[in-house]
C-alpha cells in the first residue's frame, strides 16, 4: 500500500506537466522503461540508443522529486511511488493521444454539446425527431434537453443557457435566426361520451361554442390562448371557458377526466388517453400551429451547425 502523502505529492506534481516540468517524451521513455523492466530494451522499443533514455527518465526523477526505479544490473523495476506514477502517466499520455482528435471533431460539429429547449407538443414530434437523427449522425454530440415554454427559452436563448429551442412563435431579431420546423392543425378533444363525439358530421365551432371549453392561460401558453381566441371570434362564437391551463397535455388530461372539451394540435393525438378523443373541425382553418426552431445568429458552436444542417 502506498502511503497516502505519497499519492497526494504524486497528484501534485502530475500537475507539473502544465508548468512545462516535465514533456510527453519523458512519459513515454518512463512507460517503456516500466513496461520492459529494461533501459536497453525499451530504448529498442523507442528507436533510440539507451543514453539518452537514461537521461530522460533522470530528469524527470529530478523534476519529480522521487525515484521510479530501482535499478540493477539485471535491469529495472519500479518503486511503490513508480507503480502509482505508471497509472497516471498512461492516462496522461492516453489523453494526450485522444486530444487532437476530439478537438478535430469538435471544430468539424460531429462532437460537442448541444443545449435544446423545446415545449411539451414539440416533444410529441419535431424533437423526437432531432433525437433519432443525432443518435444516427452525431453519435459524439450530446444533447442537453430543457422542457420550456417559448418565452423562457427566447429568454435562455438570449442569456446564452441554450444554444437551440423549438419555439411557437419568434420575435423580429437581428440576434435570433429562426426557422419553420413544423405546422399543425388544431381539432377538437372530447371525452369518449361527449355529444360532440358522437356526431354523426364534423363538428362547428358554433357547436363546440354551446359546451364548457378548457382552454390556455393566457399568460404562460399565451400563443395556444391567442389562437383559440381568434378562431371562435372569427366564427362569432362566445364560448364557455371554464378552466385556463399552461400546457397542451394537461389540458388533454382534463378533458380526459371529463371537465369539457378543448382545441388541441393534432399532434396530441399521441398522447392516447383511455378517455379521450379528436375530431377535426369542419371551419377551422388548417396548419394554424406553427413550430419554429431558433438560435443565436453568432453562436460558435459547430455541433449545433452540423445538427441544423441535418434536421
Amino acid at each position: 500500500m502506498i502511503p497516502v502523502k505519497h499519492r497526494l505529492d504524486i497528484g501534485r506534481y502530475l500537475e507539473g506537466m502544465s508548468d512545462g516540468g516535465y514533456t510527453l517524451d519523458q512519459l513515454r521513455g518512463f512507460v517503456a522503461v516500466a513496461e520492459e523492466g529494461h533501459f536497453g530494451r525499451a530504448a529498442v522499443r523507442l528507436h533510440m540508443t539507451q543514453p539518452p533514455l537514461s537521461r530522460q527518465v533522470q530528469r524527470l526523477e529530478r523534476t519529480i522529486g522521487f525515484a521510479l526505479f530501482t535499478r540493477s544490473s539485471t535491469g529495472a523495476d519500479l518503486t511503490p511511488a513508480g507503480r502509482v506514477f505508471l497509472e497516471e502517466a498512461r492516462r496522461l499520455l492516453t489523453a494526450a493521444d485522444i486530444a487532437p482528435l476530439r478537438a478535430r471533431r469538435v471544430a468539424a460539429g460531429t462532437a460537442g454539446t448541444i443545449r435544446i429547449g423545446f415545449t411539451a407538443v414539440s416533444a410529441l414530434t419535431v424533437l423526437g425527431e432531432w433525437i433519432k437523427t443525432a443518435a444516427a449522425e452525431l453519435p459524439e454530440v450530446d444533447l442537453v434537453l430543457s422542457e420550456m415554454v417559448t418565452h423562457a427559452q427566447l429568454d435562455a436563448l438570449l442569456a446564452g443557457e441554450l444554444e437551440v429551442g423549438l419555439v411557437r412563435q419568434v420575435p423580429r431579431s437581428e440576434i435570433l435566426d429562426s426557422r419553420l420546423v413544423a405546422t399543425d392543425s388544431l381539432v377538437l378533444a372530447a371525452p369518449r361520451d361527449h355529444p360532440l363525439a358522437r356526431l354523426d358530421k364534423w363538428p362547428s365551432l358554433a357547436d363546440v361554442g354551446e359546451h364548457d371549453v378548457v382552454t390556455y392561460s393566457p399568460s404562460e401558453a399565451w400563443y395556444f390562448y391567442e389562437l383559440v381566441v381568434a378562431a371562435f371570434q372569427h366564427a362569432r362564437v362566445k364560448p364557455r371557458y371554464v378552466q385556463h391551463i399552461s400546457q397542451v397535455h394537461t389540458v388533454a388530461a382534463v378533458v380526459n377526466a371529463g371537465l369539457g372539451v378543448a382545441l388541441v394540435p393534432s399532434s396530441a393525438a399521441t398522447l392516447s388517453l383511455p378517455n379521450l378523443v379528436f375530431r377535426e373541425i369542419a371551419d377551422m382553418p388548417r396548419d394554424t400551429v406553427e413550430l419554429f426552431c431558433t438560435w443565436r445568429t453568432t453562436h460558435d458552436n459547430p455541433a449545433l451547425s452540423a445538427l441544423l444542417a441535418r434536421v
